[in-house]
């Protein structure tokens, strides 16, 4: 039977084998949720690049460019890190280029991978059942905050795994502690999240909004795949 397991932050990633295995990232707060929000509005793709001279590199080629640090947009650029940017009718067809904190990272360090998936609680069903069909391992990795983990990217994994519990054996604790966490947690995952770090630091910032937005389930039917470096929406 397939496996499922949960790599709990990117700094932990070697210790994975991702060479057989698809690779499904998620940054829920927030980067890969401007992504499926992006290619459901119809973006054409998203190069996502681990730093900020990257991103500018692509802007000056003509990319739209989203740069992230710390929650807050980098000078200069023309998108931020919130869903609602990218709902605009006028990026139809654009490209973007996209360097955040976290999650932009976990998607370019998991270029070995059979195939890497970017995955959030808005477009949740549309990956689970992508995966039932696939005959690969499916590592969940979780973007986390710096290095570390955090809640609502583990709470992800937690829930892909309840879609996928019949299809896949869960076999790692880490893959346990997560799925058991989503079931204490998703009859009100926004009091489940409350007092996480994450949660609060965007609260400080004012984006309330973006969290309640980012945590409701099986909006959108899309599945960004990773395609040399670039991310386009997959047909399925």
């Amino acid at each position: 039977m397939k496996n499922i397991d949960v790599c709990l932050t990117p700094d932990l990633l070697h210790l994975h084998k991702i060479d057989n295995a698809i690779v499904v990232v998620a940054d829920v707060f927030r980067a890969t949720s401007c992504m499926v929000t992006a290619f459901a509005h119809s973006v054409s793709c998203i190069v996502p690049v681990a730093t900020v001279e990257e991103c500018r590199a692509l802007q000056e080629r003509g990319y739209l460019a989203a740069a992230e640090r710390n929650a807050m947009k980098v000078d200069g650029f023309d998108l931020d890190n919130s869903p609602f940017s990218y709902m605009e009718s006028w990026m139809e067809n654009t490209k973007v280029a996209m360097t955040t904190t976290n999650g932009t990272l976990a998607i370019t360090k998991s270029r070995s991978a059979v195939k890497v998936l970017v995955g959030s609680f808005l477009n949740l069903g549309a990956i689970a059942h992508y995966l039932q069909s696939q005959p690969y391992d499916v590592i969940v990795l979780c973007a986390g905050w710096k290095g570390r983990p955090n809640m609502e990217d583990t709470l992800f994994a937690g829930a892909l795994i309840e879609r996928l519990k019949e299809n896949y054996m869960i076999a790692e604790d880490s893959a346990i502690m997560a799925w058991r966490l989503y079931n204490q947690g998703k009859g009100d995952l926004l009091s489940y999240l409350a007092n996480s770090s994450h949660i609060r630091r965007l609260q400080r910032l004012g984006i309330s909004k973006d969290i309640a937005y980012c945590l409701q389930h099986d909006l959108y039917d899309v599945v960004p795949v990773l395609r040399g470096n670039t991310l386009v929406n997959m047909e399925i």
